[in-house]
């Protein structure tokens, strides 16, 4: 390599693109930026693995994820204003890491994006920062259309499974399906997942939403208190079962069955334990004067 070249190389700064990616940067600047103006880096926006929430992103999701982020601001903490603004990405990509499995059973791969900011001397602080590797957690806000539970399909918050359990070898979580929005992305200092973070925003709750939930929590109570039920009487007709064994068989079952079992130990409670009169048979005395007692 002749001298020429190295001390070229040397003289780059780091992060500075390269004419392919200045193509894909100059596609967002009102006017057009010379490499050595602007300071590239890549972030790992999200991913598919189940994060700390027991929520997860679905994978056919991510690509529609990319679509939505390019062009969209950096910023920190989430606080939604101008004067955060830093960065924006220019460039995404949904890249697979062979070999690795997430907690749901399949392939883990994650939304890459490439962002670009200013050299500016406002900017140097957080240059530098990202290059010696203080900032580099990031954290995304976005909306999807569907939200549900990973065991059953149901929407999220309306079935008894709870996030974080494991039914039948299958943990609970809670799906994010169908991108619709994409509004920023943050460095943050602990991002909800393990390797990017995520922050999920479904806008304020209407009253529907509200009513929805208030109904779904009095069924799970309902559930709860009917699977106690079924499991007594089930207890009380056959004593020679433990009782563990039928508080397990009972969390798998869902309301018909269950009404159906509780009718069926309740004839079966009623024939062992028939009711018994509190009062015992008597023979009458002789009738006496009790109109002293009228009133």
């Amino acid at each position: 390599m002749s001298l020429e070249i190295q001390k070229e190389r040397s003289e780059q700064a780091a992060g500075t693109p390269a004419a392919e990616e200045l193509a894909y940067i100059n596609q967002y600047a009102k006017t057009p930026l010379e490499a050595e103006q602007v300071y590239a880096f890549a972030v790992r926006l999200c991913d598919n693995e189940v994060d700390r929430d027991y929520e997860r992103f679905e994978t056919e999701g991510l690509k529609r994820l990319g679509e939505l982020f390019l062009g969209k601001s950096g910023i920190f903490d989430h606080q939604w204003s101008a004067k955060g603004q830093t960065a924006r990405i220019y460039r995404t990509e949904v890249v697979a890491e062979p070999g690795r499995v997430t907690a749901a059973g399949d392939g883990y791969c994650y939304l890459k994006g490439w962002a670009y900011l200013l050299r500016t001397q406002g900017n140097a602080e957080l240059i530098a920062e990202i290059e010696g590797g203080i900032k580099k957690e990031v954290s995304v806000g976005c909306s999807v259309a569907e939200s549900v539970c990973s065991v059953c399909g149901a929407p999220a918050g309306t079935c008894h499974h709870v996030k974080g359990e494991v039914y039948d070898g299958r943990l609970c979580f809670t799906e994010l399906r169908q991108p619709t929005d994409a509004y920023e992305w943050s460095f943050v200092a602990v991002p909800a997942q393990r390797d990017a973070g995520v922050l999920k925003k479904y806008g304020s709750k209407d009253r529907e939403q509200i009513a929805l939930e208030r109904e779904a929590a009095l069924g799970r109570r309902y559930m709860k208190a009917l699977r106690r039920e079924v499991a007594r009487l089930a207890m009380l007709a056959d004593e020679s079962v433990p009782g563990e064994v039928w508080t397990g068989v009972v969390e798998k079952l869902e309301e018909p069955e269950l009404l159906e079992l509780k009718s069926a130990y309740e004839r079966q409670t009623a024939r062992r334990f028939p009711p018994q009169p509190q009062l015992r048979g008597v023979v009458a005395g002789p009738a006496e004067d009790e109109t002293v007692f009228l009133v």
